[in-house]
């Protein structure tokens, strides 16, 4: 089973990424991953999922670019794996993401992973420029013409979220044919749109039983599909260090877990990682 752990957000006193990485790959950790939030609107109608009063927390506001961390977090380590945990794909330019998704992939040797989802919040995703409404169908279009970018020598794509002509667009990413991309949610149609464009499904908060039934359902679609239900991963996030429970993912089809990093400073979460590997790893 793969351990990976989530960049923890603070308020008061930022945790350095550099530091971070550098602990998180010493004690053994597989992967790293950053949440995103690039803005909060101060008046939203909007509720947080699965909280009793719908308020945002306010961490949220204070989450760092999660390309620039996993950039300093690539330049001190070696075998680390760098993640989005989650990137909100329709608030980005579709180009300028792939350019630094393969730039990353590319100057970390090939260690990228990109999580993704579509958001939650209406109102950061319609400042930021999506179409909350069909914001799936605008995700999955993206990350389509992402491919195009990746995979091909001079792409083109024409859509209704992405229309670009012919362009030379590098460099390519190391992985080939690209990085692995994981979809966030449990929306109805998340394992249909896991088996189509994704190569792996990546849930927060779920249980051991709700894995082994995802992964029985995506079983099935990938077979439907013609597809090798082995090329389709379960990852899980929002998990505290347990190491029987981490089991219990293993034993119901999941091939990573990722912990949610805590501390409230630098030193608080470079304790954390040391404390946690020592209940999960080894």
């Amino acid at each position: 089973m793969k351990v990976g752990v989530s960049f923890p957000t603070v308020i008061d006193s930022p945790v350095d990424p550099v530091a971070f990485a550098r602990k998180a790959e010493e004690v053994g950790f597989e992967s790293m991953w950053v949440p995103e939030h690039p803005v909060l609107p101060v008046h939203s109608s909007s509720r947080f999922p699965g909280s009793a009063d719908g308020r945002v927390p306010d961490t949220y506001s204070y989450m760092m670019d999660p390309f620039v961390a996993l950039s300093a977090a690539s330049a001190v380590t070696t075998t680390l794996k760098l993640a989005t945990g989650i990137c909100l794909v329709p608030e980005r330019n579709t180009i300028l993401l792939a350019k630094l998704i393969a730039s990353l992939d590319h100057y970390s040797g090939g260690r990228f992973i990109f999580g993704i989802a579509a958001g939650w919040l209406r109102e950061e995703t319609e400042l930021m420029g999506g179409d909350f409404e069909h914001r799936w169908t605008q995700t999955r279009e993206q990350v389509e013409a992402m491919k195009e970018l990746w995979t091909r020598e001079e792409p083109e794509f024409h859509g209704r979220y992405v229309d670009f002509p012919s362009v030379r667009c590098y460099p390519k990413p190391v992985q080939k044919p690209h990085p692995p991309v994981l979809l966030g949610g449990r929306a109805r149609n998340v394992f249909q749109r896991v088996v189509r464009w994704g190569d792996g499904w990546f849930p927060n908060r779920i249980t051991p039983e709700e894995v082994r039934e995802g992964r029985e359902a995506l079983d099935g679609l990938a077979k439907a599909a013609g597809r090798d239900p082995a090329s389709v991963s379960i990852s899980i996030s929002g998990q505290s260090p347990d190491r029987d429970l981490i089991a219990g993912f293993g034993e119901a089809g999941a091939v990573r877990v990722v912990l949610q990093g805590q501390g409230d400073s630098t030193q608080g979460a470079l304790r954390w990682l040391e404390e946690a590997a020592g209940k999960v790893l080894g």
